[in-house]
């Protein structure tokens, strides 16, 4: 063990070069709020916006305090060692220590970081990480993926169509979407970047006339754009949590989205600014819709290849034949750890409070440990 009295030592990396940088720096407070500092060494690693890695200062604001987000300011700068002989940090302050790491607990969202990028360097470096690996962490984050996997599990999609470029510049041409094609999908829309996440850069249209605006918005944060008809139904949630023994997943508990009137869907501000929704956890479904929500939950993380935990997102309303129809909607590799997250509310209904939860992600982590190659072991041992 690299901690001190034999304790484990944890990096908390939180962060990062995404549009998402402050709510990574919400959870990130709350994990290490959750983290027991008798048993765990925790070292909180920042990453500022423009990708410095950095040891932060302890008592730095992670949360969202009158409006305002949070951030990556400052700290001791230091890096990732990619030797995996070295596992852990070294400061480039001049006095070049090392600090060794047992373990990383990515807290980031969104691009470098949700999307198999980090993952990757940490597999290389040899340290065992909590969350899903390369391969999982990048399908999960692109939208065009996820469907496509889900779809060959036989998980229902909601239907769409995807917009790119081979230039990689994304045009906001109205042509872009074809008359067939709008009869097709209907109104309303909602127009996404592919690989992003709480709600940035998306857009509802209501009419085809907002479509190049919405378009040129989304590529903004991505130059591929998903276009996703509007499914009806009831916004629900579903956390899957691995066992550390290497069994089959977990399912919690399902929560609800409730919007408040004059909300007109779930973007970023009704998510982390405004008193806009209610939160029914757990959901009030009957026991048969719960366990259906439960077994696609799981089907879902097992079909992305998931690893340690995910949030799965789905509608649940009637389909075209007017019976009723569970549709998924994305699948969260790194869900929300922010204090209002539902991810941890699922599972604090289901038995499982925040430390414990904390806790067990970081059990599964140390269980299934990267070897040299960059492939798992269920022992922890090395290849």
């Amino acid at each position: 063990m690299s901690g001190q009295a034999g304790k484990r030592r944890i990096a908390v990396v939180f962060g990062g070069r995404s549009a998402e940088h402050p709510i990574s720096c919400v959870s990130a407070g709350a994990v290490l709020a959750a983290l027991d500092p008798d048993r765990y060494d925790v070292v909180p690693v920042g990453i500022t916006r423009d990708g410095g890695w950095v040891l932060t200062d302890p008592g730095q604001r992670l949360a969202i305090v009158d409006g305002e987000l949070p951030e990556v300011a400052g700290g001791t700068p230091v890096t990732l060692v990619g030797d995996p002989s070295g596992r852990g940090l070294q400061r480039l302050d001049g006095t070049g220590e090392r600090i060794g790491v047992d373990v990383v607990f990515p807290v980031l969202h969104g691009a470098y970081g949700e999307d198999g990028t980090i993952q990757g360097l940490l597999e290389m470096s040899g340290i065992p990480y909590v969350g899903s690996g390369v391969f999982a962490s990048a399908a999960s984050m692109d939208k065009e993926f996820t469907k496509k996997l889900l779809t060959a599990a036989g998980l229902p999609q909601g239907d769409h169509v995807v917009l790119r470029d081979p230039s990689g510049a994304l045009s906001p041409d109205p042509a872009l979407l074809d008359d067939p094609t709008r009869e097709r999908l209907g109104l309303p829309v909602f127009v996404k970047p592919s690989r992003a996440g709480s709600s940035i850069g998306i857009t509802k249209v209501t009419d085809w006339a907002q479509l190049p605006e919405a378009v040129a918005t989304a590529a903004a944060v991505d130059a591929k754009v998903v276009v996703e008809a509007a499914v009806p139904g009831r916004e629900i949630e579903c956390g899957v949590l691995a066992t550390p023994g290497g069994g089959l997943p977990q399912a919690s508990l399902p929560a609800e989205i409730r919007l408040h009137p004059g909300t007109d869907w779930y973007d970023f501000a009704a998510k982390y600014l405004d008193d806009a929704a209610d939160f029914d956890v757990p959901a009030d479904l009957t026991p048969e819709q719960t366990r259906a929500v439960q077994e696609a939950a799981c089907r879902a993380y097992l079909a992305m290849d998931c690893r340690g935990l995910a949030r799965v997102d789905f509608f649940l309303g009637a389909g075209p034949d007017g019976a009723e129809r569970l549709v998924v909607n994305e699948v969260n590799t790194m869900p929300g750890f922010t204090p209002i997250s539902m991810y941890p509310r699922m599972w604090a209904a289901s038995g499982v409070d925040f430390t414990a939860l904390v806790d067990r992600l970081v059990e599964v982590a140390l269980a299934v440990a990267p070897t040299a190659a960059g492939h798992p072991t269920l022992d922890g041992t090395r290849a």
